[in-house]
């Protein structure tokens, strides 16, 4: 086998192969044997079909599927060889397939980038911290009341937070326009969904009460044809009802898993769980600044071929997403460049990443891998059978050992970079905040 390398660019490579016309009718010849052995033709005996039959019959066919075999094996012996690296699929381009001469094909491909990293000591990276205190979770307790809130109907005069069933028509001199009005429409007063000043003229009505609200619409509204315009609103309230929490009891606690132990138990459970997400959360946004900083000092050259892969699973995320199953939808709606950005990111975080993991020799650690899928499962309620699933199940099991070499890959990152903590508030290190690097 005759092997040339022609390099286009910094990360295209046209290697050449040619393999001598013997090993390919060998092959042929073989598996036309072979074929005469098994196949049956009528007028004659099975195993004893000529050659020279079987070759009239099969013998185009078998040549064609031969080469295909003989073309890739050849591609990666010869990749092997010259020690390289393919990022994606060769495209392959036959040059001589003709009987009886060597058989000749170009391979195009891109080759993996070579990534040199920064010092990682001079990545300075925040990290906040927070604790979670008696009065955090009291206020988590009280969100998660609200999050099961019933309501009931009153009498009374309407208030922030009460939720109103109203009819409404809206016009602009005198004529109504689109999604100007609704019938049974819920409006929870302070919830601000509304343009300014229709909530509050909501505000100390009663059911069965009729009112006229004259406003205008911001000029930043979002309908243009809209904006800064006056509005008259006839607005009828069908009802009144107030919010009722829900009772700290046992059929409450019994909710979130909890049957026995009462509040005590209750407020170790939810303590617990705001430890977990105030873990992952800290983790998160640590684990965004230094993205940001990598993708900043670590220029890589992106293979082409790997960025329209990733391009191809985002969107494929998007379609199953906003068809959430229940609708086709073209593709063509959601062109590359709507994802590259974002690919071209995770592209080169993960080549960056990679040489970690390379240049430290790191290896998924089988203690952290347990004790990630033991978190797990811990929030489900038989946490020893999700631990048996994962162990049982080679795909979910990789998934997790790689999520835990990534994390080892950002501590040996953290651990010669310059961190400086932060102590803020539970809320502040939970709110999401936007980050450039990809996620």
């Amino acid at each position: 086998m005759q092997v040339s390398i022609e390099t286009i660019s910094e990360l295209e490579r046209r290697m050449t192969v040619g393999v001598p016309a013997a090993v390919v009718e060998s092959a042929v010849m073989a598996r036309l044997q072979e074929a005469a052995g098994n196949v049956r033709l009528n007028g004659f005996r099975k195993g004893k079909i000529p050659l020279k039959v079987i070759k009239g019959r099969y013998g185009k066919g078998v040549r064609q599927e031969v080469v295909g075999e003989v073309m890739s094996k050849t591609y990666y012996q010869a990749i092997a060889e010259q020690n390289l690296k393919p990022a994606g699929q060769p495209r392959i381009e036959p040059k001589s397939l003709a009987e009886g001469k060597d058989l000749e094909y170009i391979a195009l491909f891109e080759v993996f980038p070579e990534v040199t990293l920064v010092d990682f000591k001079e990545l300075k990276v925040e990290k906040l911290v927070a604790q979670v205190e008696d009065e955090t979770i009291d206020k988590m307790i009280e969100t998660l009341r609200q999050q099961r809130q019933t309501w009931e109907p009153v009498t009374r005069q309407s208030k922030t937070k009460d939720r109103l069933n109203i009819d409404y028509a809206g016009t602009i001199n005198g004529e109504g326009f689109a999604g100007g009005s609704a019938q049974g429409a819920s409006l929870v007063l302070g919830s601000q969904r509304m343009i300014d000043g229709f909530e509050k003229g909501l505000t100390k009505k009663k059911t069965g009460d009729d009112v006229v609200l004259e406003l205008v619409f911001p000029e930043d509204y979002q309908n243009k044809d809209l904006a800064g315009k006056p509005v008259k609103f006839e607005i009828k309230i069908n009802s009144v009802s107030a919010p009722v929490l829900p009772e700290l009891n046992e059929e409450f606690f019994a909710v979130f898993g909890i049957d026995e132990g009462g509040l005590e138990a209750f407020r170790k459970e939810v303590a617990a769980n705001m430890e977990r997400e105030l873990k992952n959360a800290s983790k998160a946004k640590v684990k965004s600044r230094v993205m940001e900083q990598l993708l900043a000092q670590n220029k890589v050259a992106l293979p082409n071929s790997l960025v329209l892969g990733e391009i191809g699973s985002l969107r494929q995320q998007a379609l199953q997403q906003f068809g959430n199953g229940k609708q086709s939808i073209d593709p063509s709606m959601l062109p590359d460049e709507l994802f590259r950005e974002q690919a071209e990111k995770r592209i080169a975080l993960g080549l960056i990443l990679g040489e970690v993991i390379k240049s430290k020799g790191l290896r998924a650690d089988p203690e952290l891998v347990k004790s990630t899928i033991e978190d797990i499962a811990s929030t489900y309620e038989t946490p020893e059978q999700v631990v048996r699933w994962y162990y049982s199940n080679k795909d979910q099991l990789a998934t997790v050992e790689s999520s835990v070499l990534e994390d080892q890959a950002f501590e040996a990152i953290l651990a010669e970079a310059k961190v400086k903590e932060k102590r803020v508030s539970y809320d502040d290190v939970i709110k999401p905040e936007t980050a450039k690097a990809a996620k």
